[in-house]
């Protein structure tokens, strides 16, 4: 005996127990993210009545919640089982979920420049719906309340845009207290005041528009929005590709080192190691 043993393919552990703890992460993130979605659709009752869900006429943001939620859950749950069991079917699932998630934001970047004009009008139709149903849902009034706030705007293309609300609409037959006003998300801000007067846009739409522009926002929200992304077109780039690297990061081979191509490098290194049995 010479002592000498044979020393065949081996798995990494470096590289499995990097993917099984980064995506014990996503798992985790996942589930919560379902929690949060199924709380919130329990606390408005949509759990005990499902047929509710296609009651609101604008966007539930909970929807947001429940998918993100379920994408990672679901890409957790591969990438996780399959680097700890060396499952070479959820690794190469993994992988290739990954490949269409990357491919599907290139893709959105692509037509989003190419289609500008089509995605502009499709956002303002999305946001006139929503605000029909401000009123319907209470995650979804956050919701705008919040991108009104934030981008100091008022509607799609301006405050009239809340005439498509039956709350909030100047015509005769309108009797409510709120008729020709706006949310209070559209009025300008005091520094001084420490209280938000959620009455500041009553009748705000009945004033000339010079005196309107003291007491809300005039531009709207689909300008802003355009406004915000010339000026932070480096960031939301940086975000973009950020995201990107992240989702190939767990990659760590011989030549490049980042998530699609280190599952790949495990599922060789399982097989081969299967191959010499």
């Amino acid at each position: 005996m010479s002592g000498k043993h044979y020393k065949g393919p081996e798995v990494s552990c470096c590289i499995k127990y990097f993917i099984f703890g980064f995506n014990v992460i996503f798992w985790f993130l996942g589930i919560t993210f379902l929690g949060i979605g199924l709380w919130a659709w329990n606390e408005k009752g949509v759990l005990s009545n499902i047929s509710s869900i296609t009651d609101l006429g604008g966007f539930d943001p909970v929807w947001l919640f429940l998918v993100v939620g379920g994408v990672m859950f679901i890409l957790g749950f591969a990438g996780c089982i399959g680097a700890l069991r060396e499952n070479t079917f959820l690794l190469k699932f993994f992988s290739v979920f990954l490949g269409i998630i990357f491919f599907l934001e290139l893709t959105a970047g692509v037509l989003a420049f190419v289609f500008k004009d089509w995605i502009k009008d499709q956002l303002y139709f999305f946001i006139n719906n929503n605000i029909r149903a401000y009123r319907d849902d209470i995650d979804l009034q956050n919701l705008i309340d919040f991108t009104q706030e934030y981008w100091q705007c008022c509607g799609a293309f301006g405050a009239d845009d809340w005439n498509l609300n039956i709350y909030f609409n100047c015509t005769d037959s309108n009797a409510s207290r709120e008729r020709c006003g706006v949310p209070f998300s559209c009025c300008t801000k005091d520094p001084a005041e420490d209280v938000i007067n959620t009455q500041c846009g009553y009748d705000a739409r009945q004033k000339p528009e010079v005196d309107q522009q003291i007491v809300i926002y005039t531009k709207g929200c689909v300008p802003q929005f355009e406004k915000w992304l010339q000026d932070n077109l480096t960031i939301v780039a940086g975000i973009f590709i950020g995201i990107a690297l992240l989702q190939e990061m767990e990659r760590a081979s011989r030549r490049q080192i980042f998530g699609i191509c280190l599952a790949q490098n495990l599922v060789s290194d399982i097989e081969a190691v299967r191959a010499s049995w």
